[in-house]
């Protein structure tokens, strides 16, 4: 248990570390229906943003579904649902049409649209655009762990968040060799390490946009409508606010992890892990593997259990979102980044895909070439394959 401060003794932060253990509160999770509709629709996006920036990239005439079906794990859709179900939901997106193979039998193949080529040059400018700030979320988040460094397939489950590009190793991270370098990790793993440290960035959002009350920064609260805060848990609230703030860009291997000054610390770590998000939000899974480079202790995701007025577990979509609270007006994200527009475009035009694929707007396309009667074809001059496709 806590053992309490005489009112009047001046207590160090050494001493708070030795003497401040970790209270043990329990606050009751409430479903907030305002941010699980932030959350609700991402999974899809995050898919289908992926899918558009991969048949771009690898070429003009489009991918067979099987190599796209290869991608499956990369895009985060249900085990149960294949890629091909998921790209003929949106036909005003991925155009489907057919080619030969070997034994002429007629393959699924994807390509762009001309709605979603315009929307993917679009993004690309965007990204072009914001690189600088983007390199920094990158370089800010290295700067937080303990030995600037993390592998690659951490980075990847975070790069959506981040607004990394789908391609960041060969199309960002390459074009900035005096601050990162690609390594070779002990468990075979590709690794990427910081090697540039910027003072200037190590400020964290909290500290830069925050004023200290009695000498302590305090985190922005709010709970859901109807939270019941009982008296006991407010007043340890009130008495944790106050603990010393440890930047999440210090060293901390001295802090008792047993202690209230530790839990501060992973609260003010997640919070601005969060704030380098383009969306305020991040899958619970994602933080998983970020223990040990960020020096937390075991079981460190209770945080997001112990204090709901900073963080929203929310639960929709078959999986857990941290949502932070104070970077929403309700529904609305209060500071937008221009790639959180783009995507908000492009959430758009899948739901009027989706939506005019039900009215039947899409009948009669994606058929096969024995099926169509209005059918022109092409060859293509890198493998000399014959494609056919709609034109009615």
């Amino acid at each position: 248990m806590l053992r309490r401060v005489k009112q009047g003794c001046r207590v160090s932060i050494s001493n708070y570390h030795q003497k401040r253990t970790l209270v043990n509160v329990k606050l009751k999770w409430v479903k907030d229906s305002v941010l699980d509709s932030v959350v609700a629709g991402g999974r899809q996006l995050k898919a289908g943003t992926a899918l558009v920036s991969i048949i771009a990239s690898q070429s003009n005439s489009g991918l067979p579904i099987y190599h796209l079906q290869s991608k499956h794990g990369q895009l985060g859709l249900p085990h149960d649902l294949k890629v091909s179900t998921f790209l003929r939901r949106y036909p005003n997106i991925f155009q489907e049409f057919f080619c030969l193979d070997s034994a002429g039998t007629p393959v699924p193949w994807f390509k762009l649209t001309p709605e979603a080529l315009e929307f993917h040059h679009e993004q690309v400018n965007v990204l072009r655009q914001c690189s600088t700030d983007i390199v920094n979320r990158l370089r800010k988040l290295l700067m937080m762990t303990n030995e600037r460094m993390l592998p690659l397939q951490t980075i990847d489950q975070l790069k959506w968040d981040l607004g990394l590009p789908h391609d960041c190793a060969s199309s960002l991270i390459i074009k900035y060799p005096n601050l990162f370098n690609l390594m070779d990790l002990t468990d075979g793993r590709l690794g990427l390490k910081l090697l540039a440290w910027d003072r200037k960035l190590a400020v964290s959002h909290l500290e830069a946009n925050s004023t200290k009350e009695n000498g302590a920064l305090m985190f922005p609260i709010g709970f859901t409508r109807g939270f019941g805060l009982k008296r006991k848990c407010m007043k340890w609230l009130e008495e944790w606010q106050k603990m010393p703030y440890t930047s999440p860009y210090v060293d901390a291997s001295n802090l008792d992890p047993r202690t209230d000054v530790s839990e501060k610390r992973i609260v003010g770590v997640f919070h601005e892990l969060l704030h380098l998000t383009l969306q305020k939000k991040t899958e619970r899974s994602n933080v998983s593997n970020l223990r040990k480079p960020l020096e937390l202790p075991q079981k460190f995701t209770k945080v997001f259990e112990r204090h709901p007025g900073i963080f929203y577990i929310s639960m929709k979509g078959d999986t857990q979102t941290i949502v932070l609270r104070e970077a929403y007006d309700r529904n609305q994200l209060i500071e937008k980044h221009p790639l959180v527009h783009i995507r908000e475009k492009f959430a758009s035009m899948m739901k009027q895909g989706f939506l005019d694929r039900s009215r039947g707007l899409y009948r009669d396309t994606n058929q096969g070439p024995e099926e169509g009667s209005l059918t022109s074809s092409f060859l293509d001059e890198t493998c000399g394959t014959r494609f056919l496709s709609d034109i009615g």
